[in-house]
């Protein structure tokens, strides 16, 4: 019997979400997708069963802020946003063999302006008098995730929980806790959602495979 672990970043998977099946769905669509695409990578044929799915995120900010041009409340909590994404954790947490991971929103308190704006100011094409409010983004950012990630391969491999582990990530530093658990003797697979990796990467882990929809034309 061969123990799998399938390891979600869920920052990932809800960011190639929409892309890959059509449109975002309802939260508790999207927790069924996320779990039919998890166990697709179980293999029977070959003996394996799932140990557990395990998904990384953070809970959404939920606070009060004003808007940095028009100076009107925006509550965190009432975006549509953290609406799905609160509803999206209720539903995992009532999926058999799923584990839910929060890592913590890290706040900036304050505003940034968005790439976009930021390249019409440096080239000229607009001037900082004519941005808006959805010229900026609120300074927030995912703390805790990648360790928790890194922590729990780790430990999988060292105490022989399984034989099998899945990443399903796009990001590269995975690789220094791929590696351990290669030498530990675990079977490691990459599932990038059928993004771009870099070539060097297929050297750090002992498969590729994507389970979800595959898109029409490749995506990077």
């Amino acid at each position: 019997m061969i123990r799998v672990a399938v390891l979600i970043d869920g920052g990932f998977f809800l960011k190639r979400y929409p892309s890959l099946y059509g449109r975002q769905r309802p939260a508790d669509e999207a927790a069924k997708d996320m779990h039919a695409m998890a166990r697709k990578h179980i293999d029977r044929k070959r003996n394996e069963v799932l140990y557990r799915i395990l998904f990384y995120d953070c809970p959404p900010l939920c606070k009060k802020v004003h808007q940095p041009v028009s100076g009107k409340s925006l509550d965190f909590a009432k975006t549509d946003q953290a609406i799905f994404r609160n509803s999206f954790h209720n539903n995992l947490r009532s999926l058999r063999k799923v584990a839910l991971r929060l890592g913590h929103i890290a706040d900036g308190k304050g505003w940034q302006f968005g790439d976009d704006a930021t390249k019409d100011l440096l080239t000229g094409q607009r001037l900082q008098a004519q941005m808006t409010d959805l010229d900026f983004r609120y300074d927030m950012r995912q703390k805790g995730v990648d360790i928790k990630i890194g922590i729990d391969i780790a430990s999988l491999a060292i105490k022989k929980m399984v034989e099998k582990i899945v990443l399903v990530s796009g990001d590269a530093d995975f690789v220094p806790a791929a590696k351990l658990a290669r030498r530990e003797g675990i079977d490691f697979v990459l599932d990038p959602m059928w993004n771009h990796i870099q070539p060097g990467l297929n050297e750090h882990i002992d498969g590729l495979m994507s389970t979800c929809p595959k898109p029409r034309i490749s995506q990077r």
